[in-house]
């Protein structure tokens, strides 16, 4: 049954491409990509009719609904038809308000996966953010045969570089030139490229990072954090220009990527510095991703649960709290919970975890399910206390044991892959759980029964 509405749903977003024409512009990569994309829209959507993503629709079955602007159909055929029938209308008659640009998530969990969307959505501009050791073969995979599982970081590049590598030849390559993986694939690309990154030689190259509004008192109230100016101010430069510009409400290095990904992007598409600096003030960065929360006894949650796909992804949120100034005697606490599809790399990649943490000097260090034992006993070999680590099976214990190990001015990150289900901590501690359906992930029915 899923095989044939995968069929029609591409059969269908074939047509509607081939009609309307918008422009495509595809993303992938192991990190960074629903940011990247809110960042791209945030610029482009100032200038054009734009769509991106519905939710995280960027698989065989996600994208297609995306192009059909319809939600998924779930399991019941009554709501599929529904969909059927949206395409028919797209296809047998005009929208006049049709996209001219869609921003596309493409993910790839396996071999096949971007031949397969960029068959049915040819991208003229490709985003290549970061490659990292996810989606590797499990220890024991199930349903697929091993062939079609990554067994290294290399199987994961040579697959998402198809996104920059068959461009057309009047397209353009964005490349994160920070990442040396993705600039492997430079001298095989034939398009035009832009670089993107803090170090120099890319194209588009941000300095100066600067973190504002935790200076003062933490709030009490998530309405008093939004009302607040918080945010992290950046300059970029590009062809011997230089702009100031500001993320309000933006944590972290990964939005500053984001960022540069949408400045690159509107380049491409002949916008002017300016006016993007401008565009890029309407950005929001998604749930679950380096969100301020406000918490239980005047603390403040850094909430970046929607997921942890790798030791670089976590490392990076880590490097964020470190540079955040506390009164002194108020402590910096770290949850992590497993980083899972790492295939044989996981042990090495959680070790690597604990060893930052103690780098760091953070003052605490819960760990969440099996495979972050490595990282606690990681972190206590490089010098962490015991009485500074703790351990938990799953986030329900974990949440209840954070709560009573927070006190008044802590800062706290959660993180952990989607599985583990790291947003219930968040909402244990978080001063207003009622508040959890508009500010966390996975707060549907469906997920919460789970």
């Amino acid at each position: 049954m899923l095989i044939f509405i995968q069929n029609i749903l591409a059969f269908f977003a074939k047509k509607i491409i081939k009609k309307y024409k918008p422009e495509i512009i595809g993303i992938t990569g192991s990190l960074g990509k629903t940011s990247a994309a809110n960042a791209i829209f945030a610029v482009l959507s100032a200038q054009y009719n734009v769509r991106q993503n519905m939710k995280n629709y960027n698989n065989e079955i996600g994208l297609p609904l995306t192009v059909i602007n319809r939600p998924s159909g779930g399991k019941s055929p009554w709501k599929w038809l529904k969909v059927f029938k949206k395409a028919l209308s797209l296809i047998i008659f005009k929208a006049r308000d049709y996209p001219e640009i869609l921003v596309l998530e493409m993910g790839a969990d396996i071999k096949g996966d971007i031949d397969y969307l960029i068959n049915i959505a040819q991208p003229t501009i490709g985003v290549l953010t970061a490659i990292s050791e996810t989606h590797l073969k499990p220890t024991n995979p199930k349903a697929k045969s091993d062939e079609v599982w990554f067994k290294d970081i290399k199987g994961v590049l040579r697959e998402k570089e198809k996104i920059v590598t068959r461009l057309p030849k009047d397209g353009y390559a964005i490349l994160n030139f920070d990442d040396e993986n993705v600039m492997s694939v430079k001298d095989r690309i034939k398009t035009k490229i832009i670089t993107y990154g803090f170090n120099e030689g890319a194209n588009v190259r941000a300095s100066e990072l600067l973190l504002s509004g935790l200076e003062e008192e933490f709030c009490e109230t998530q309405s008093q954090w939004d009302c607040k100016t918080w945010g992290t101010n950046f300059k970029v430069s590009y062809n011997g220009a230089n702009v100031p510009i500001f993320l309000p409400h933006c944590f972290g290095q990964q939005q500053i990527y984001a960022a540069l990904a949408g400045i690159a992007v509107g380049l491409a598409k002949g916008l002017n510095l300016v006016s993007i600096a401008d565009a890029l003030r309407q950005y929001k960065p998604a749930k679950g991703r380096m969100n301020l929360i406000a918490g239980i006894k005047h603390t403040l949650i850094i909430d970046d649960t929607y997921n942890s796909p790798a030791a670089k992804a976590a490392i990076a949120a880590l490097e964020v709290i470190k540079i955040i100034n506390l009164p002194e005697g108020k402590r910096k606490i770290a949850v992590l919970g497993d980083m899972l599809e790492l295939g044989e790399r996981s042990g090495a990649a959680h070790r690597e975890v604990g060893l930052k943490v103690a780098e760091l000097g953070l003052d605490n260090l819960v760990t969440v399910g099996q495979e972050s034992l490595a990282t606690a006993e990681a972190a206590k070999e490089a010098g962490l206390r015991d009485s500074q680590v703790a351990s938990f099976d799953d986030s329900d214990k974990a949440g209840i044991f954070v709560q009573n190990l927070i006190q008044p001015g802590d800062l706290i990150l959660v993180k952990g892959s989607q599985g583990m289900r790291m947003e219930k901590i968040v909402k244990e501690i978080m001063a207003e759980p009622q508040k959890a359906k508009e500010l966390l992930v996975r707060q549907t029915e469906g997920w919460e029964n789970r």
